[in-house]
């Protein structure tokens, strides 16, 4: 299969017209935290149900530019992701995190360098070492399959993902 090129700074809405189903759109209600509020990246991907500990040891791993999605299940009890693991992501190279459940510490987000999609927020955090399903690899999140290797587009219009894609200039 042909690599599609994602050029920097390109619309979602442009990428869908102009990959089309290449281009995997994910269906689920974000809500945007981040100060930053459109990138385009490589992802890793992690499975892990109101359970902090696998987000904390990703993001204090180097990001070398890529956003980490995180299936929690779409669960807003607990948050996975907070300001301080926003912080420490955003030191060791991460663009982002897509949370497919909450985050906390909203407004503080929202002055970082750094996206934040989740479903909602809530002040509760989830313990690092709470019980949970904690999985790699790959991932299905509204209706778009991804795996380590895609990027994904984000901006007002929504998320994508694109299977192997590489950034162009």
């Amino acid at each position: 299969m042909a690599i599609a090129p994602i050029h920097p700074g390109e619309a979602t809405a442009d990428l869908c017209d102009r990959l089309g189903d290449q281009a995997r759109v994910c269906h689920l209600p974000w809500q945007s935290y981040g100060g930053l509020r459109a990138v385009s990246a490589p992802i890793a991907c992690v499975q892990a149900f109101e359970n902090a500990g696998p987000v904390r040891a990703l993001l204090d791993a180097p990001g070398r530019g890529r956003v980490l999605v995180v299936d929690g299940g779409g669960a807003l009890r607990v948050a996975v992701l907070g300001e301080r693991m926003a912080q420490l992501g955003l030191r060791n190279g991460w663009r982002g995190a897509i949370v497919h459940g909450a985050v906390r510490d909203a407004a503080a987000l929202g002055t970082l360098d750094f996206a934040v999609l989740a479903l909602g927020a809530v002040p509760r955090r989830a313990k690092p070492g709470a019980q949970g399903e904690v999985r790699r690899g790959a991932l299905a999140l509204g209706g778009a399959d991804i795996t380590d290797d895609d990027w994904l587009a984000l901006d007002a219009d929504g998320l994508v993902f694109v299977r192997g894609a590489v950034q162009r200039g």
